[in-house]
């Protein structure tokens, strides 16, 4: 599938020319580059609301930037971003506004380590500007639902990487925002606290907001997402519902590598002929220790 680009030009609020549904996230013509390698080259997106949508692409495909400039973290070079229907960079004011509509578990979580789970709650609740007792309660929940009730007052540095995951989710979660981003939430978790963070998710979609995470795993992806966007070496492949943009492969996995052009690169290993004969091995036959007489 080509690279996508707008049917039409954005509204002032993202929407779709001549109506219909703000989408949680619209881009257009969005560059960033760090000295002379491009990390985005200029694509066009745009993430409906209301979805559990991935932004799948291998390591380097430039995921991580162009979500930090989805969410005011890192200002593009060119383009344009709405989120919610609000313009990212149009001026200071509008940065603000976004930030206050999202929330952000970025890739190599920072948390206040000094503080507890519970205390760290407390600080991103009135952070946001929510009553005491609100956030007191918010907090509560979450940390029952996160299975972080025993350990609400160990502190954070103590805490295990999926403890890390699901308290930094938790603190992205306390303001109920319209679209949550997360950045490989996935990565390093054990089976357990993936399992939780999975619970939480879809119980969150499904009141209507929307989840936008970043992940090179196509199993996770083909079995929480409903929307996907394939994105390699800068540039957007496709994007769509994941049916549509999966086809007629077999698997996620089979259409992301027709995708990106890496079906060719499963022959690779067949050049590799000495490996798996043991030490200084040189295969069967060969005047190595493979080849040895007994």
């Amino acid at each position: 599938m080509p690279d996508q680009a707008f049917d039409g030009a954005f509204d002032k609020d993202g929407a779709a020319p001549g109506g219909g549904a703000v989408p949680a996230v619209r881009v257009e013509g969005l560059w960033k580059r760090f000295g002379q390698q491009i990390a985005v080259n200029g694509i066009d997106l745009v993430l409906p609301a209301g979805k559990f949508i991935g932004l799948v692409g291998p390591n380097g495909a430039g995921k991580t930037t162009t979500l930090s400039m989805i969410t005011g973290l890192l200002r593009p070079d060119q383009g344009r971003i709405l989120v919610a229907g609000h313009d990212v960079w149009a001026d200071p004011e509008s940065v603000a506004q976004v930030k206050a509509r999202i929330g952000i578990l970025p890739e190599g979580l920072r948390l206040f380590e000094r503080l507890s789970g519970r205390e760290l709650l407390a600080y991103s609740g009135r952070l946001r500007g929510l009553p005491g007792a609100e956030v007191d309660k918010r907090a509560a929940q979450l940390l029952d639902v996160l299975d972080l009730t025993g350990s609400q007052n160990k502190l954070v540095v103590d805490y295990s990487t999926g403890m890390r995951k699901k308290i930094g989710l938790a603190a992205a979660l306390l303001h109920n925002p319209e679209v949550l981003f997360l950045d490989e939430p996935f990565e390093g978790v054990d089976p357990v606290s993936a399992q939780t963070i999975r619970g939480v998710l879809e119980r969150y979609t499904s009141s209507g907001a929307t989840v936008v995470f970043s992940s090179h795993v196509m199993e996770l992806v083909e079995s929480l997402c409903d929307w996907v966007a394939v994105m390699a070496a800068g540039r957007i492949r496709a994007q769509g519902p994941l049916a549509e943009v999966r086809g007629s492969a077999p698997s996620l996995q089979e259409a992301f590598l027709e995708l990106v052009g890496a079906n060719g690169r499963a022959a690779a290993g067949d050049s590799l002929d000495w490996l798996g004969g043991g030490a200084g091995g040189t295969g069967a036959g060969g005047s190595g220790t493979n080849g040895a007489q007994r």
